[in-house]
C-alpha cells in the first residue's frame, strides 16, 4: 500500500506566526517524511473578505517562501498555489450543485464573519466551506491536519463527499471521491493570543502586539514577550484555569526551550515574570533565527521559489483533474475531448 495523503494550508492573509508555526506548519514538516503531503497557500480563500490586491500577491509569495523556510522540503512534498490550479473552482461550482443551503447557512463562522462585515458580506464567504471541500476532495486526502476551529469545515466536506456525491452520484458499490478522516495533532496546536490568554493567537487580531510573527526582528520579538500580559501571581504553572497567560507563555517555552511541559514546570515553577520572559524571549529568537535566515535567500533568489510553485502544481494539476473527471462524469457531464 502507498503512503497516505494529507493535505493542509493557511491564508496569505497579515504575516505567519508562532501560532501557525507552532501549531500547524511544525507538524506538517514531520508529515511529509511518512505521508503524500501535499500543501497549498490559499489564496482564494482570501478574497472571500475586502483585500488589497497586491499586498494579496505579495503575501502569497512570502507565505510559500516561509512553508519552504519552516522546513517544506519541495522535494518530499507537493507546494502550490490553489489558484494555480483552476480544478478547484471547477470542482468548487459542481459541488455547490449538490449541497443543501442550510448546510452552509448553520455554519459557525459563516455567521461570527457576516455578523462584522454586514452589508458586505459576499456570496463567497457563504461558500467558504465548499470550496474548503474542493481543497480537500481534489486530492483525495485520506488525513487533513484541523484545529478545533476548523472541524466543522471538515466534517461538511465528509458529508458532501459520503452523502451527496458518493452516496447519490456513484456507481454502486464505488466512491467518486474519498472521504477524509481528521489528523489531530494535540501538542502546540493552540497557541495563545500574547495579550489574552483565552483567545487563540490570531493573524486577524488588529492589535499586532498579541503575536509573535515569524519575521518579526530579534528586538520585536524581545519587546512584545515583555509587554505580554502576566498576573501578579509568583511562579509559573499549567494547567491553572484562573492563569491562562502563565500557561501559555511557559507552553511556548516547553515547546521552543527545553522540549516538555515537565522540564519547563520544573525550571520555571519558582521563576518571576521578569526573569521568565527574558529567558522567554531568547528562546523564541534563537527559534525563529533560522527560519529568517533561509527566508531572506529565498526572497532573494525568485527564481527557485518560482520552480518550486510552478513544479508544485504541475504535480497537483495531474492529480486534481483526476479526480475532476471523476466528478464530472458521476454527475453526467460530457468528456471533454483532446
Amino acid at each position: 500500500m502507498g503512503r497516505q495523503r494529507v493535505l493542509s494550508g493557511v491564508q496569505p492573509t497579515g504575516s505567519l506566526h508562532l501560532g501557525n508555526w507552532l501549531g500547524a506548519i511544525r507538524n506538517w514538516v514531520e508529515l511529509q517524511h511518512r505521508h503524500d503531503a501535499f500543501f497549498c497557500v490559499v489564496d482564494l480563500h482570501a478574497i472571500t473578505v475586502p483585500h488589497d490586491p497586491a499586498l494579496l500577491a505579495r503575501q502569497t509569495r512570502q507565505t510559500a517562501a516561509l512553508y519552504l523556510a519552516c522546513g517544506i522540503d519541495p522535494q518530499r512534498a507537493t507546494v502550490f498555489v490553489q489558484s494555480h490550479v483552476p480544478a478547484h473552482s471547477e470542482l468548487c461550482w459542481l459541488l455547490n450543485c449538490i449541497t443543501p443551503l442550510n448546510w452552509l447557512e448553520r455554519m459557525i463562522q459563516f455567521k461570527e464573519k457576516a455578523h462584522k462585515q454586514g452589508s458586505q458580506t459576499s456570496v463567497g464567504l457563504l461558500d467558504y466551506p465548499v470550496l474548503m471541500a474542493a481543497d480537500i476532495l481534489l486530492y483525495n486526502a485520506d488525513l487533513v491536519p484541523v484545529g478545533d476551529d476548523q472541524k466543522q469545515h471538515l466534517e461538511l466536506a465528509r458529508n458532501i463527499a459520503q452523502q451527496r456525491l458518493n452516496g447519490q452520484f456513484a456507481a454502486h458499490g464505488e466512491t467518486v471521491l474519498n472521504v477524509p478522516e481528521p489528523l489531530i495533532v494535540p501538542e502546540g496546536a493552540r497557541v495563545m493570543s500574547l495579550t489574552d490568554g483565552r483567545k487563540k493567537m490570531s493573524k486577524s487580531d488588529p492589535n499586532d502586539n498579541s503575536r509573535i510573527n515569524l519575521l518579526d526582528a530579534p528586538e520585536l520579538v524581545r519587546k512584545k514577550i515583555k509587554r505580554a500580559r502576566t498576573d501578579a501571581v509568583a511562579g509559573l504553572t499549567f494547567d491553572d484555569p484562573e492563569r491562562p497567560e502563565a500557561d501559555n507563555l511557559l507552553a511556548l517555552y516547553a515547546l521552543l526551550g527545553v522540549g516538555s511541559r515537565a522540564a519547563a514546570a520544573e525550571e520555571c515553577g519558582r521563576m518571576g515574570w521578569g526573569q521568565f520572559k527574558g529567558l522567554l524571549g531568547e528562546v523564541v529568537v534563537d527559534a525563529l533565527r533560522p527560519i529568517q535566515q533561509r527566508y531572506g535567500e529565498l526572497m532573494a533568489d525568485p527564481s527557485t521559489l518560482d520552480g518550486v510553485l510552478r513544479q508544485g502544481r504541475q504535480r497537483a494539476e495531474t492529480v486534481a483533474q483526476a479526480s475532476l473527471e471523476r466528478v464530472r462524469t458521476a454527475l453526467g457531464l460530457t468528456p471533454r475531448r483532446q
